[in-house]
């Protein structure tokens, strides 16, 4: 079970001015030109797992090299160094605007979504832009209230620079549709915001022939395909670069080659589902940088931040993710069976909430669900709950640890919403392992909102 981590620092450490030619050898990641040396670049395990990294990306339509990857021994700190690494040093005026506000580069995130996204923010000391998730999937802001956001974040004199999201969102079980992910990365383009797509429950969808997911990097890399230059992100990458200067401070040909707008980072921790880890206790994160001048410099950036830090995953745990991105046969079917056992618990869980009367997103991928519990609040008022976290301590109590409050992931604590996981005992689905558990989540529903007086406690 997920658990938010306490909020780090206030300060922002010093921003990292120019990449650290020996830290792309010291954390093992894919490099160009006189990085090839010794264990690194295309050579030994740290290599392999670059270049199996391309592999993973080219099956998914995001043809790679292994230049543009970059791993960590953890995708929390690869997405920290990512974050520090966007700050620009490319001559942007930081620090407090006009209206009286200091953003060194805010980071826009859906509400609710995963903490760990929200903690590397915290950490930097970066200002967070929550955005309400649409109403038919999580993971992705609306893409108007994104427009919004950042407009009046502006308007007070913030920066908002980086768009976090998740094309599939562990924490609803939902993915994106196409053409709902294809309005925000508009939104995005036109608010010229450097996309981090977390990338990590792709895999876990339910039903292979459901809705297609795709990655932002895939359809802005269309996009540029379809419309090449003079496209309106294009214009605002070229007026970026004539305001602030090109990374090497000169034109260098305008080298979109990418065709990605220079602004998708797609990240993967391949530890996020316990059940398809490659190993115990490893969590290598791996992320691909777009194909351009920009992306080049963005990911050098991010080397040095992980070298400074001594952040190198072990040879073993680099092997073992070298094997998962593999994805040998043996490995596709055990995924394939984990994600239909999955799928079954879910639609379980989803028909006893419905019955029981919450509000629910169906559930398409990942491990868990995120069910409102607002339609029964007078009968969990009764039994004195009325918040995410009162709501979560009587689940856990009842049930065991299967339930983690909205408020844990930026939603509202006052609303009635928890995450759900599919493990969770509900009656005609298989135990998740708790041996403790009391009662099914049917019984226990049914029980919390009887509208006769609450049962004594035991």
């Amino acid at each position: 079970m997920q658990q938010t981590r306490p909020d780090g620092p206030t300060s922002t450490p010093a921003a990292v001015t120019a990449p650290d030619p020996c830290g792309a050898r010291d954390t093992g990641h894919g490099g160009h030109g006189g990085h090839g040396g010794g264990a690194y670049g295309a050579y030994g395990v740290h290599g392999a797992v670059a270049e199996a990294a391309c592999g993973y990306w080219g099956r998914r339509g995001l043809p790679t090299e292994p230049g543009q990857v970059v791993v960590a021994p953890t995708a929390p700190l690869l997405l920290l160094a990512l974050l520090a690494a966007a700050e620009p040093g490319d001559g942007h005026v930081h620090g407090r605007g006009e209206g009286g506000t200091e953003d060194g580069g805010g980071v826009v995130l859906p509400r609710p979504g995963p903490a760990w996204h929200a903690d590397q923010t915290r950490l930097l000391g970066r200002p967070l832009h929550p955005v309400p998730v649409p109403a038919e999937c999580g993971g992705v802001p609306d893409p108007f209230a994104l427009l919004e956001t950042v407009g009046r974040a502006r308007a007070a004199g913030g920066d908002p620079r980086v768009l976090l999201l998740s094309v599939a969102d562990g924490l609803t079980g939902t993915t994106a549709p196409p053409e709902l992910l294809h309005e925000v990365c508009e939104a995005a383009v036109q608010e010229d915001l450097l996309i981090i797509s977390d990338e990590s429950w792709r895999d876990t969808s339910h039903d292979p022939h459901d809705t297609v997911i795709v990655s932002p990097a895939e359809i802005l890399h269309r996009s540029a395909r379809r419309t090449g230059a003079g496209t309106h992100a294009h214009a605002l990458h070229d007026r970026a670069r004539a305001s602030h200067g090109p990374p090497g401070g000169a034109d260098e040909g305008g080298a979109d080659e990418g065709g990605d707008h220079d602004c998708v980072v797609v990240l993967v921790d391949l530890g996020a589902d316990p059940e398809y880890a490659f190993g115990p206790g490893t969590a290598v994160g791996v992320a691909r940088l777009p194909a351009t001048a920009r992306g080049r410099e963005l990911g050098e950036r991010t080397r040095a931040v992980l070298a400074a830090l001594h952040a190198r995953p072990r040879d073993r745990d680099a092997t073992a993710a070298a094997e998962a991105l593999g994805e040998a046969e043996p490995l596709r079917e055990h995924r394939a069976a984990d994600n239909r056992a999955h799928a079954a618990r879910a639609a379980a869980l989803h028909r006893i909430l419905a019955r029981a009367g919450a509000v629910c997103r169906p559930p398409h991928a990942g491990r868990y669900i995120y069910p409102d519990f607002e339609a029964l609040r007078p009968a969990l008022a009764a039994r004195g709950i009325g918040d995410a976290p009162r709501l979560e301590a009587e689940l856990v109590r009842r049930l065991g640890p299967y339930a983690l409050g909205g408020h844990r992931f930026g939603d509202d604590p006052h609303a009635l919403r928890v995450r759900l996981s599919t493990d969770v005992p509900s009656g005609g689905t298989p135990d998740g392992g708790s041996a403790g558990a009391r009662a099914s989540l049917e019984s226990v529903l049914r029980e919390l909102t009887d509208a006769g007086p609450a049962a004594p406690a035991p």
